[in-house]
């Protein structure tokens, strides 16, 4: 009987049951999984042109593997030196990678194409690792190596993806006027590796490169650059590379030959000159009382305004930062503020296209968002629902206001009621004062049941005239009361203060500990040093002194240090300046977290310079982590401990 007959004759038994036996027939008791794990990664086998081929013309190269492959972020990963302007095609292509160049190629040059760890097999995505395919248009091949870490220059931290570039043309204006000879990007780490350079020297950068253009033509792009030229090299050396029997234990460890190629340790620190050059970014009046420029960069003078519709003379108030960079403008006249329109013309330095710094006049028309008519409109809007709220307060015959209660002047005030010994007061008010009263201002140390005058100053604070602070001689375990009398400051607007009562106590200095930095390699009060808790926020900020970075009154935690060589004295962290030579200033960390303990007094030594730039931010607050590397998945072994579980 043939077998089509012997399932018919099944069929007619019934389609259940037909397919239960052919089902059970089938049926492997062992259960088979489709076999191993495929934990091998791709191996090239082959390319065309041949690895290392000399004299190339080829623009397009196809690179052979022994299986399926796949390319893992090739945008972002993959590398072509020289940099090419037009970008090349990178394409899998089942079992072969295709990479088509779209420049016309270089003669007497060595290429690159730093697949870096992007090629993985295509099922089960086992890496190939860094893998760099080379060919040259010369008669050799160019192997030198320069490799390095970049960071970024303010706070350390390693920075992902930007371009590292070599120039053999060593002026300054070659980054601004050509595009690099050779190439290569950071990995998570601010690592790079620039492959097939020739011997020789050097300028080497890094940049942002926004436009993709390999040069340094934009001031917004980020960028780093050594003032001195590196030269390259190799030397046979040994390394030492460890044997595993298992997982747990050490099979042999033996000395593998080498080439060492220098410089490997260049370390690049990039910061953005965004601000570099000084223009007027906006100017805008939200509100009748005042108005404000916004600029580029800083200033050492304060504009000039010439009224058209009105008289400038003393008719403001200028409050500004330290920088001058943004300035607010309060109308004194209150007749003036509620002019529709300010016509004026405003006189301010800024650069022109040769980067020379010069006066510019620009003529403005000031106009509110917020009109004055609408803010009349919102007031009697509140006094109407006031009256109606007081209306129904007096019917139920519950307390009400008579008087519609005056707007106060706005203070924000930083009045803790737990303060160190070494913190002081601060108030910074909404709006200019017109008039202060200090003999308002009281300030008393209580004595077991009673109150006495205590010494204070009251002053303004930097260069905001609506910021001020209270300083006291504050003696630990006492209590303190402060008391601002009504009217005590009266804004340009007619609003006058409301009374201020605040208790404040002040710790025991054994809630407290010192640290004491004894710091080498520190030319005198040329450091700024702060102390950051474990989310990086500055918690406090000293200058050395005597080679001292002195922190008292230290709440129990915590904490790192950073210092910054404040080489210009201005008390802020400041960028470079390419074009004019001057490089980031340095900022350092201490590479050690400090356990703080109460009533302890610690003193430390720290050598700025006992480690490089990229080595000194503990990971701990480092925000850029190490790239996760790419590793064959044991799901074999896996599978068996899980059989034997």
């Amino acid at each position: 009987m043939t077998l089509n007959r012997i399932f018919h004759r099944l069929w007619l038994l019934g389609p259940c049951l037909f397919v239960a036996m052919l089902w059970e027939g089938c049926a492997n008791p062992g259960q088979p999984d489709g076999g191993a794990y495929d934990e091998t990664p791709p191996r090239v086998v082959g390319s065309v042109p041949a690895f290392g081929k000399t004299k190339s013309k080829a623009r397009q190269i196809d690179i052979y593997f022994d299986e399926l492959v796949a390319l893992d972020n090739a945008t972002d990963k993959v590398v072509v030196s020289p940099p090419q302007i037009n970008m090349p095609d990178i394409a899998t292509k089942g079992r072969y990678i295709r990479v088509k160049l779209n420049d016309t190629l270089k003669e007497n040059t060595t290429y690159t194409i730093d697949f870096s760890d992007a090629i993985v097999d295509n099922n089960e995505g086992n890496p190939l690792g860094n893998y760099a395919f080379v060919f040259s248009t010369g008669d050799s091949i160019d192997s030198m190596e320069v490799a390095g870490t970049v960071v970024n220059a303010e706070d350390l931290e390693p920075i992902k993806g930007l371009l590292v570039g070599l120039h053999s043309d060593t002026t300054d204006t070659a980054v601004i006027s050509k595009p690099f000879d050779r190439v290569a990007r950071t990995n998570g780490s601010g690592q790079f590796v620039i492959r097939g350079v020739a011997n020789g020297t050097y300028r080497i950068y890094a940049l942002e490169d926004a436009d993709g253009d390999f040069r340094y033509s934009q001031k917004s792009e980020r960028m780093a650059f050594l003032p001195h030229t590196i030269t390259t090299g190799s030397y046979p050396d040994i390394r030492y590379d460890t044997v595993w029997h298992d997982s747990t234990h050490i099979d042999s460890i033996r000395a593998v030959p080498y080439t060492h190629y220098t410089p490997d340790n260049v370390v690049l620190r990039a910061f953005s000159q965004s601000k570099a050059d000084r223009h007027l970014l906006k100017a805008e009046r939200t509100v009748p009382e005042h108005f404000e420029l916004y600029f580029t960069a800083p200033s050492d003078s304060l504009p000039r305004i010439e009224g058209l519709n009105f008289k400038a003379d003393d008719a403001f108030v200028v409050d500004y930062n330290a920088g001058r960079d943004t300035l607010c403008y309060w109308i004194r006249d209150t007749t003036l503020a509620w002019q529709d329109t300010l016509e004026m013309v405003v006189r301010y330095m800024e650069h022109d296209t040769a980067g020379i710094l010069r006066e510019t006049a620009d003529t403005m028309l000031m106009t509110p968002k917020v009109t004055h008519e609408k803010q009349l409109k919102w007031a009697k809007d509140a006094y109407e629902k006031w009256e109606k709220e007081q209306k129904k307060l007096k019917k139920r015959g519950a307390p009400y206001q008579e008087k519609y209660p005056e707007k106060a002047l706005e203070i924000d005030a930083k009045i803790p009621s737990s303060l160190a010994p070494n913190d002081n007061l601060s108030l910074l008010f909404k709006e200019p004062l017109a008039a202060m009263d200090t003999t308002k201002i009281h300030l008393y140390l209580r004595r077991d049941s009673t109150y006495e005058e205590a010494p204070f100053v009251f002053r303004q604070e930097g260069s905001s005239v609506m910021y001020y602070k209270l300083y006291g001689e504050w003696r630990p375990t006492q209590q303190y009361r402060l008391l601002i009398d009504s009217a005590a400051f009266v804004g340009i607007y007619g609003h006058v203060s409301d009374k201020m009562d605040n208790n404040i106590s002040i710790p025991d200095l054994d809630t407290y500990c010192s640290l004491i930095m004894n710091l080498k390699g520190v030319q005198d009060t040329m450091a700024i040093v702060q102390l950051l808790n474990s989310s990086s926020k500055v918690m406090a900020t000293v200058r050395s002194v005597q080679g001292r970075g002195e922190f008292y009154f230290v709440k129990p935690g915590i904490y790192y240090l950073r210092l910054f060589i404040d080489r210009n004295g201005n008390g802020v962290w400041d960028e470079g300046d390419y074009e004019k030579g001057i490089e980031p200033e340095e900022t350092y960390y201490y590479p050690d977290k400090l356990q703080l303990k109460a009533r302890w007094d610690y003193s430390q030594d720290w050598d700025i310079h006992a480690l490089p730039f990229n080595k000194q931010k503990p990971l701990e607050i480092t925000k850029q982590k190490p790239d996760k590397k790419k590793e064959i998945q044991k799901r074999n072994a896996e599978r068996e401990a899980a059989k034997r579980r």
